[in-house]
């Protein structure tokens, strides 16, 4: 996702706050079954290479998880903290697992 009004949107729906990042997914109720992934990193959490970084381990989560864990026809956005950079990956994949189960039911 690109369009600022889609990350709007986006805030209406449910959220589930993690240590690492904070997750947001709406339901786009527009008959489109896709599941959109959209990722946020502040200039308060560090420089280009840093945010870079933290794109990148979102990206692989999401690519990973969301095919089967994501709710289908919903925009997920994931937003970063600043205690995500240094988190384990694997404790950043089960924050990402449990958020994502949380919000599913």
């Amino acid at each position: 996702m690109t369009k600022r009004a889609d990350f709007l949107a986006a805030n209406k729906g449910r959220r589930m706050a993690m240590p690492g990042f904070v997750l947001l997914v709406h339901d786009r109720n527009d008959g489109d079954c896709t599941r959109r992934l959209g990722i946020t990193v502040t200039k308060k959490i560090g420089g280009a290479v840093v945010r870079n970084r933290m794109k990148r381990r979102f990206r692989a989560l999401a690519r990973e998880l969301l095919p089967d864990m994501g709710k289908s026809g919903a925009d997920h956005i994931l937003i970063g903290r600043a205690g995500g950079i240094e988190r384990d990956f694997a404790a950043l994949r089960a924050e990402f697992v449990k958020a994502l189960k949380r919000i599913a039911t």
